[in-house]
């Protein structure tokens, strides 16, 4: 069986890869290279400074949040330590948050991330839609399990990853995207795993350190460097496809290949 750990650090791993330039050797650029009878001590080069982390983190606990969705907290935690703004809230103040964001974006414009698990999850897509509605983007939503009732993907969203259970009744949520959508979506059923459960799903450690380095990935990349990565077309993923022994299958405009080659 597959250890669904492992999947989900499967799918944060490959869905959330942020492409990175390299710089090649250039011969031009470097010049001719002058013989010398002595050996020179290399120059030194100094390191560029290192870019601070950017972007503010909304997560979501659902209903009984204290109880069941402790997970969100830990989250947290883990992203605050990384030097992240990241704050966590009941779903109940969701349209608070949201203005409350929308204050501090116009301020002070950062990448956003919302996080949410069951109706957390219902919060982010509702959030996001506020956030369409006043022309601010988004940069990266995670939905854990998020209830059925939550809303399509709006086009403001750039990143959509979807970890779910479709035969939960607390959650379930297979969210689709908006027509139109042109960011990358992921949706990942892991209902065939008995061991993941609604009430485990958002606390599995794997996942949280996945998402931690992304996130960070994310916050410390140029924005101009990330949004090369955007292409015309929604990129498509279904963990629920497992054909051929493969736990996931990729698609980019309808054609499966294989998930190595996926970059969100």
């Amino acid at each position: 069986m597959i250890n669904p750990t492992q999947i989900a650090a499967a799918v944060i791993r490959a869905m959330l890869f942020a492409g990175v330039c390299y710089g090649g050797f250039d011969p031009a650029v470097a010049g001719s290279i002058t013989a010398s009878s002595h050996e020179d001590a290399p120059p030194t080069v100094a390191k560029p400074p290192a870019i601070e982390p950017r972007g503010r983190i909304y997560l979501f606990r659902g209903a009984l949040g204290p109880i069941f969705s402790r997970g969100m907290d830990r989250l947290t935690e883990r992203i605050e330590d990384a030097g992240i703004t990241a704050s966590v809230y009941e779903f109940t103040i969701c349209r608070l948050i949201a203005e409350k964001a929308i204050r501090e974006y116009r301020q002070d414009p950062a990448p956003i991330t919302l996080i949410g698990h069951s109706m957390g999850g219902y919060c982010a897509l509702k959030f996001a839609e506020m956030l369409q509605a006043e022309g601010i983007p988004v940069s990266l939503i995670v939905t854990i399990d998020p209830a059925h009732a939550t809303s399509d993907v709006p086009l403001n969203v750039e990143r959509y990853i979807n970890i779910f259970l479709s035969k939960s009744v607390l959650g379930g949520g297979d969210v689709k995207p908006q027509q139109g959508y042109q960011g990358h979506y992921a949706s990942f059923d892991l209902s065939e795993h008995d061991e993941v459960s609604h009430i485990n799903i958002d606390k599995m450690d794997s996942i949280h350190q996945q998402l931690l380095t992304k996130i960070v990935q994310l916050a410390t990349t140029p924005a101009r460097a990330v949004s090369s990565e955007v292409e015309t077309g929604s990129r498509q993923e279904n963990a629920s496809n497992q054909e051929s022994g493969v736990p996931f299958r990729f698609y980019r405009n309808g054609r499966g290949s294989s998930l190595e080659s996926a970059r969100f």
